[in-house]
């Protein structure tokens, strides 16, 4: 059978679908893309066996239908290499050689049986299911994904957690030491659920739907949750266990009231961040009469910075540590153009706020301080 595909779209797909490969991988399989023609629709997947992507692309001239299994590095290598152009794929179905044609040449390899390929997930009958506009989908897991932990120890908070009420969705992500909580009252799913999205399905899913338009269904079980997009089918397995009380943690009285430029603040800590103990990253924030010295030292290679910013306070003076790669982080994320910080005292977590919230979310980020040492 043979068919011809846009080298540029085919590459687009592929790459989309790509980092959901393993360098290393303990089934062979799962070093190839799942190719599969039905019509002149073209079916790509990728798969680690945790996490499988499913997407599709038109082609022309398809004189029949197949599914077979391509080295992913491969044809990613050679496709990197060809201006866009129509390529011709002949597949012979009894051995499953394939001569991918061009312009100026023919390139061969063979294929392998797709029916050794992994199945997509099925999920249960007990599944439940809503849907998002893509968009309220993006910017959760975009506002969130940076704030999970990295600790294999404490699997729950390796992912971001879907709190889902009747009324609206909370996304939430934390490693103990910084925390998002991102609610979007625009979702009415009267579902009364919740599950744990790994991290590395979250980023690809954070990658894919960039170039998304329109709804996004979720579906889920007590194991895998399936995201379908337009273009897109993501089938994961979700954590399992309790996530952490995350309300129980956000401190409900922060008096201090700091309110400032987002950007000024951010450009301050990066600068002065350079000149912090490399180890600690600490920097100091001095604030008092309106004004905010942000601060930082390093005994050991006798550096230090300061700069002095502008801003709305309502408290008592009051000097707090922290982490400047965190601080950063949380600036980093928040659209609005000022923030809200408050606070209480050096030792309690400081809530950062947007000074104005998108239309229906509601997002809070807070961070834990550093000791200071006098």
């Amino acid at each position: 059978m043979n068919f011809i595909v846009s080298s540029s779209a085919l590459l687009s797909h592929l790459q989309s679908i790509g980092r959901v490969i393993n360098s290393k991988s303990s089934l062979p399989i799962l070093e190839n893309f799942l190719l599969k023609v039905q019509g002149n629709t073209l079916s790509l997947t990728a798969s680690d066996l945790e996490t499988t992507l499913v997407t599709s692309l038109e082609v022309e001239n398809a004189s029949g239908d197949i599914c077979l299994a391509v080295n992913a590095k491969l044809l990613m290598d050679s496709l990197k290499e060809f201006a866009e152009q129509p390529l011709q794929f002949d597949i012979d179905e009894g051995n499953l050689a394939v001569v991918v044609k061009t312009a100026n040449g023919n390139y061969n390899f063979i294929g392998l049986r797709g029916d050794e390929y992994p199945e997509l997930p099925v999920l249960g009958d007990d599944a439940q299911t809503l849907t998002m506009p893509v968009e309220v989908l993006a910017n959760g897991v975009s506002k969130a994904v940076f704030a999970t932990a990295d600790d294999d120890l404490r699997p729950t908070m390796t992912g971001i957690f879907f709190d889902i009420k009747p009324e609206d969705v909370t996304f939430v992500a934390t490693d103990a030491h910084k925390l998002v909580r991102l609610k979007n009252m625009a979702v009415k799913s009267g579902v009364d659920a919740s599950f744990i999205l790994p991290k590395k399905p979250a980023g690809l899913l954070k990658a894919v739907i960039a170039k998304e338009v329109g709804d996004v269904e979720i579906s889920f079980d007590q194991k895998n949750i399936a995201f379908r997009l337009p273009s897109y089918t993501m089938v994961c397995r979700q954590i399992e266990g309790r996530f952490p009380n995350y309300n129980g943690v956000i401190p409900q009285n922060n008096p201090y009231r700091l309110i400032i430029d987002r950007v000024s603040l951010m450009n301050a800590a990066r600068r002065v961040f350079a000149f912090s103990n490399q180890g600690t990253g600490l920097i100091k924030l001095a604030i008092s009469n309106n004004q905010l010295v942000v601060s930082a030292q390093d005994i050991d290679f006798s550096t230090s910075a300061e700069e002095t910013l502008v801003c709305q306070y309502e408290g008592n003076d009051i000097t707090i540590g922290f982490k400047a790669p965190f601080l950063i982080d949380i600036l980093n994320n928040i659209n609005s153009s000022d923030v809200i910080m408050a606070l209480a005292d050096p030792s309690r977590a400081g809530v950062i706020l947007p000074f104005e919230n998108e239309a229906d979310e509601d997002l809070l980020m807070l961070l834990m301080p550093m000791l200071l040492s006098e």
